[in-house]
This record gives C-alpha cells, sequence and structure tokens, in this order.
C-alpha cells in the first residue's frame, strides 16, 4: 500500500501496490503494521457498508464526539464517489477547511479519516456500494452531523443533489453549533 498524506494533517489517501498476473492482480488492502507505521490508527470496530442506487445521493457529514470519535477507511467497491472530509479539531491549523478526493471501483483508492473529522460523500455513479471500516462502535449519543449545504463550509458537490435521508438534510448549520461543536471536540478520547 502507498500511503499519501492530505493537506489534513492525519487524513490518508490509501492506494493499492496491485500483483499482477494472467487471474488479473492480488493487492493488500489493509496491514495492521502499516497503518502503525505511518502513525494511524489500526483498530477496526466494525465494518460497515452503503448501497446507492443513483447518482448525485449524499451521505453526511457525519461525525462522532469524543470520546466515541471514530476513525475510518472508506473504499468505493462500486460504483465512485467525491469523499468530503472536514478537520473539527479545534487545535489543528487546519481546522473547519475540507478536502474531496475521489474514490471508485476503478482507482481502488481508500480514504483514511482520523478522528474528530466530519465525513461525507456524493455519489457519482449510479448503483454505487462503499465499504467503512470504522475504528470506533456506533454511539448514538455521541452522533453529531454538519449541513452538506453549509455556505461557510464552500464543499462543491459535483451534482445537484439527488437522494438524502431526512437526518442529512437536517443537521444544522456550522454556526448554529460551533460552540458547542469545539466545546466537545477539545474533550479527551477514550483510550481503547
Amino acid at each position: 500500500m502507498r500511503f499519501i498524506e492530505t493537506e489534513l494533517p492525519g487524513a490518508y489517501v490509501i492506494e493499492l501496490e496491485p500483483h499482477r498476473d494472467g487471474r488479473g492482480f492480488f493487492a493488500r488492502s489493509y496491514c495492521r503494521r502499516d497503518f502503525q507505521a505511518h502513525g494511524l490508527e489500526p483498530c477496526i470496530a466494525q465494518c460497515n457498508v452503503a448501497y446507492n442506487a443513483a447518482r448525485g445521493t449524499v451521505r453526511g457529514l457525519h461525525f462522532q464526539y469524543p470520546p466515541y470519535a471514530e476513525t475510518k477507511v472508506v473504499r468505493a467497491t462500486k460504483g465512485a464517489v467525491l469523499d468530503v472530509i472536514v478537520d473539527l479539531r479545534p487545535e489543528s491549523a487546519t481546522f473547519l477547511k475540507h478536502i474531496t478526493v475521489e474514490l471508485s471501483a476503478d482507482n481502488q483508492r481508500a480514504l483514511y479519516v482520523p478522528r474528530r473529522f466530519a465525513h461525507g460523500y456524493q455519489t457519482l455513479e449510479d448503483g454505487t456500494v462503499t465499504g467503512y471500516q470504522v475504528g470506533e462502535f456506533y454511539e448514538s449519543g455521541a452522533e453529531g452531523g454538519l449541513s452538506p449545504f453549509d455556505e461557510k463550509l464552500g464543499i462543491a458537490w459535483p451534482f445537484p443533489v439527488g437522494a438524502i435521508s431526512d437526518k442529512d438534510g437536517r443537521w444544522p448549520a456550522l454556526a448554529e453549533q460551533l460552540e458547542v461543536l469545539v466545546q466537545r471536540m477539545a474533550a479527551r478520547e477514550r483510550t481503547l
């Protein structure tokens, strides 16, 4: 695997290094030692899959507050997404900045999302499937979200938004929750 750090410290694009032969290829997509060597948390508490019927579907922007903040490794196993992460670490020089990365079945890239980041995506193709390796168990009382349409975040979605859940469409704007978000994101993480 190749680990390519993004402009948001701690967030990495992970590319496969395939070994090809007449059958196709074989590649390692996860190795605890490689993650540890890059200073990334290697813990996987849950693996999740999302199917998205139509291009333009938006999921997110989701996060969990400490002490249940999650790491994620996200990959599109069928189709493609424009994946978006937002740095929610108040002490970070890139606080509230975001990046976008195209993840597709064709490019086989994954995105490592550190703790205390919001995550979401828009599907670029019909019938897209994404898989998540998540480093913390889902805790409903720690769940949070940002409006994917918040102008302050400035996310440029490539397509008009088609499907979005009622919950994701109702996440408050950043200005409405900034004080609480800063306070709760500055809290200590629990040790795993």
